[in-house]
């Protein structure tokens, strides 16, 4: 391990900001940083020694290997946030001054997927077939679906989400509108209880991964 991925590590164990999807993809995206910057031939390269430079030639890289627009945006979301931590942010231009196109949207074309029991016949976990159905069904997030607990959540004519398992820690209400939403509550009940759908012996990131 290099230096700078130390240090980048040992940074974001002090800074755990976001839910654990964000700071899962935080960490996968600052390692990589860390490998391709020694890879470009940045070996002096440290926490606070990061520059414009430094992200010209990560996005000329990421650019030449045609990756998408909204994967570099992101990727540089990683970088700024590690610019801010260590009082850097002044360094790193804007995005377009970095040459990085604007995304591009492409209206009215659904990326939605119809679960089937095809499928769900294809997952042996039956937690995570559970969570399937509970995105199906209520249109939940994946982590809420991984973290529900049903007895904490069901109202009666509605669920309740948590704010720790919602994104931006913003707890939400769901109605239950049909006899399917309803019975498929009570099974969860029946089958966790006041337990949410990750199994006892795993943490969250585990049951994610």
């Amino acid at each position: 391990m290099s230096k700078l991925a130390w240090q980048l590590r040992e940074l974001q164990k002090h800074n755990r900001d976001g839910s654990f999807s964000t700071q899962n993809s935080r960490k996968e995206a600052l390692s990589l940083v860390a490998d391709q910057l020694k890879e470009l031939g940045f070996n002096q390269c440290t926490l606070k020694g990061l520059k414009e430079k430094h992200c010209s030639k990560l996005i000329e890289r990421w650019q030449s290997e045609e990756l998408a627009t909204g994967t570099i945006k992101n990727r540089m979301a990683h970088i700024r946030w590690w610019a801010a931590k260590v009082n850097v942010s002044h360094k790193i231009p804007p995005n377009a001054a970095l040459n990085i196109a604007d995304r591009i949207y492409i209206t009215n074309v659904s990326k939605a997927v119809v679960l089937t029991d095809a499928h769900l016949e294809r997952v042996r976990d039956k937690n995570i077939q559970h969570s399937l159905q509970l995105q199906s069904l209520f249109g939940l997030r994946r982590e809420e679906a991984i973290k529900f607990n049903p007895q904490f959540a069901d109202k009666g004519t509605h669920i309740e989400l948590k704010g720790s398992w919602c994104k931006g820690s913003r707890s939400r209400e769901i109605p239950i509108i049909n006899a399917q939403q309803r019975e498929f509550i009570a099974l969860l009940k029946t089958t966790y209880g006041n337990n949410s759908l990750i199994p006892p012996a795993l943490r969250y990131v585990d049951q994610l991964n």
